[in-house]
């Protein structure tokens, strides 16, 4: 069905760059995850770990037609691990799942709980928790992934201490592929309320839910930005204590967090000016490659503000 897929669609679904085909091979450094119980989703992954002493986890969703390794290198996530000894898992699509290795973040039998790809990814951070016992687990995506992490984190707030959505968009928002398009186009077709409500479902006795970053390019034609503010809203909705909002211009971007006097910054939506789909990187930090496909240069660096935000500093 995917031939028939409507131009914007494809667009996403044929993801950042045709030409960049995923491969298999693992890079330089990174260790197969091979070993992970059952995997419905049919999903490859690798993992780098700097040190048997880490002790936190970030997990890393690609975006369509992207090879998760060189992503985790161009990005700096690489690099970060390194510096700040966390874990780095990288869940690999392929194109026998999804002809242009999407995550297929708007299918109910890969997106639902304990279903397909969720549930291989939540088995993937499992496994890996019992070779290491990681104090946090952390999980970002991009494009299709940051969809996809928006599934994860709704299905299993209590696994994850924190996430980020770069370029994706809120749970549920679709479940099938003309209601993907039109998310797409135009936002969810919920409000923030319905879609905090839809997150609560199941998940009721759930204090205490993961931080969240949300960043979005101001000129993203491939995923409308109202869906990262969307998200954003819908995130500062599931606190159970009220959320104020601040507003800051800077530089190049703005940021609105939601936060109370008591506790850390909750909600973080970093809305970038004049970029479109994909991930900021700021090319005087080192391993940063703003020529890459869909890496676009920016005072804002997604990799090292998604890592402050979390606060992983300290907890290797």
């Amino acid at each position: 069905m995917l031939h028939k897929l409507k131009p914007l669609l494809w667009t996403f679904l044929c993801g950042l760059s045709c030409s960049a085909i995923a491969t298999s091979h693992p890079l330089e450094n990174f260790q197969p995850l091979t070993d992970f119980g059952d995997n419905p989703g049919n999903l490859a992954a690798s993992y780098f770990q700097p040190t048997k002493q880490s002790k936190s986890l970030v997990v890393f969703l690609h975006g369509c037609v992207q090879q998760g390794e060189t992503l985790a290198k161009q990005s700096g996530f690489v690099l970060l691990a390194k510096q700040h000894n966390f874990t780095l898992l990288l869940p690999q699509q392929s194109k026998k799942n999804n002809v242009t290795s999407c995550f297929n973040w708007f299918s109910e039998q890969d997106s639902d709980k304990d279903q397909g790809e969720v549930l291989s990814i939540k088995n993937m951070i499992l496994a890996l928790k019992a070779q290491s016992e990681f104090d946090h687990v952390f999980i970002a995506g991009l494009s299709a992934g940051g969809a996809m992490t928006s599934a994860l984190l709704v299905h299993y707030p209590e696994l994850f201490s924190a996430g980020a959505v770069i370029a994706g968009l809120p749970y549920p928002c679709a479940n099938n592929l003309a209601k993907a398009i039109s998310c797409m186009r135009n936002g969810p077709s919920q409000s923030s309320v319905e879609l905090a409500s839809l997150a609560k479902h199941g998940n009721e006795a759930v204090k205490q839910w993961p931080r969240l970053i949300v960043i979005t390019g101001s000129k993203d034609k491939v995923v409308n930005p109202k869906n990262s503010q969307s998200l954003a809203l819908q995130w500062s909705k599931l606190s159970e204590t009220a959320l104020k909002p601040s507003k800051s211009l800077l530089a190049d971007y703005q940021q609105t967090l939601w936060q109370n006097k008591e506790e850390p910054v909750q909600v973080k939506l970093v809305e970038i000016n004049e970029i479109g789909h994909g991930l900021s990187v700021n090319s005087s930090y080192k391993n940063r490659d703003a020529s890459a496909d869909f890496l676009y240069e920016s005072s804002f660096d997604s990799a090292m503000n998604i890592i402050e935000f979390w606060g992983v500093k300290g907890k290797s």
